[in-house]
């Protein structure tokens, strides 16, 4: 389906990059004329980088028709407009949709023919798993194909980083971490002023079935490691033979989680048969009425930059403004 069984989570960079004074008048305005030609230069350059699969890629000066599915997150954070995004049966990711709504959608498993008729200038694939069986020369002959590995694939920020390096975006991606890094840092602090050792848990429900967020990937990666909320004992649990985003749970052992908070994605809409069910009504979150329902556009069954800090904003505004 979407990207949940994959151990992603994207963006990061590190170095934060310093203002350096000039000194000497005369000197400042030559030196500045330089940087910027070399820098013009470099914007108009092709540039060869090596991918996760080994192949030399020859990146393009300023791609502008770019085709990089799954990525949608990081390009839109880095301020590039793919020409297609990827969408599924039952829909697209609609927490994305104020940035890409004019851009038209794409088979997630990016058909050879449909990539084709795009003319891409630059295809970035996210992880080794779309190009098997031979389909990378496929694609590397419609444009230059670069795929991202698992290792980046696996952390957000490694992989923002790694999309930075591919459009020569790093200082973008420094930049747009460092805001991401600070929101959470002062969300984590009020949390641990006013919350101190509250714990909280993600739970989507969609087609009448429950699964819980594993502790360090997607929206687990954020309440429990960016905000520093308290991992329940279930999902830790749960955690340890996950082998995805999301992990199934019964009705009967989320019933069980002695939880402070529920962070609750619904998929099915009103009227939902586990909502009604007496187990539902004796988790503490819900008896205390701290439970904080979502549907599926938002950004919590997804991940990158503007994902996650949908889903600190969300925590901030259910549990600090409450």
């Amino acid at each position: 389906m979407f990207s949940f069984h994959k151990k992603k989570n994207l963006l990061l960079i590190a170095t934060i990059t310093t203002s350096l004074a000039l000194f000497g008048c005369g000197n400042e305005d030559a030196e500045n004329s330089t940087n910027d030609s070399n820098q013009a230069a470099e914007q108009t350059e092709d540039r060869v980088l090596t991918d996760a699969l080994g192949n030399e890629v020859t990146i393009p000066a300023n791609p502008e028709r770019v085709v990089a599915t799954y990525l949608e997150d990081h390009l839109v954070a880095l301020g590039i407009t793919p020409i297609v995004q990827w969408s599924v049966a039952n829909g697209k990711q609609e927490y994305l949709q104020e940035y890409l709504k004019d851009v038209p959608t794409i088979a997630h498993d990016l058909p050879l023919e449909a990539v084709s008729s795009q003319n891409p200038d630059l295809i970035i694939m996210d992880g080794a798993g779309m190009v098997e069986g031979g389909k990378y020369d496929q694609y590397a002959k419609i444009a230059p194909t670069y795929v991202i590995g698992e290792e980046e694939n696996s952390d957000w920020r490694t992989e923002l980083e790694t999309v930075g390096k591919i459009f020569g975006k790093e200082d973008k991606a420094t930049e747009v971490l460092k805001e991401y890094e600070d929101k959470a840092a002062q969300v984590e602090e009020e949390l641990q002023k006013d919350h101190a050792g509250e714990s909280a848990a993600a739970i989507w429900l969609v087609n009448n079935s429950l699964f819980v967020v594993s502790k360090d990937l997607s929206a687990g990666d954020v309440i429990y490691n960016d905000l520093g909320m308290a991992v329940p004992s279930v999902v830790e649990e749960i955690s340890a033979d996950a082998t995805g985003n999301w992990s199934a749970i019964s009705l009967e052992k989320l019933a069980d989680m002695d939880v402070d908070h529920l962070f609750f994605i619904n998929s099915d809409g009103e009227g939902a048969e586990v909502l009604s069910d007496p187990l539902w009504a004796n988790i503490p979150a819900v008896k205390n009425e701290n439970v904080y329902e979502f549907s599926r556009d938002t950004g919590w069954l997804y991940t990158g930059t503007i994902a996650n800090t949908q889903i600190i904003e969300d925590v901030e505004e259910t549990i600090l403004n409450k």
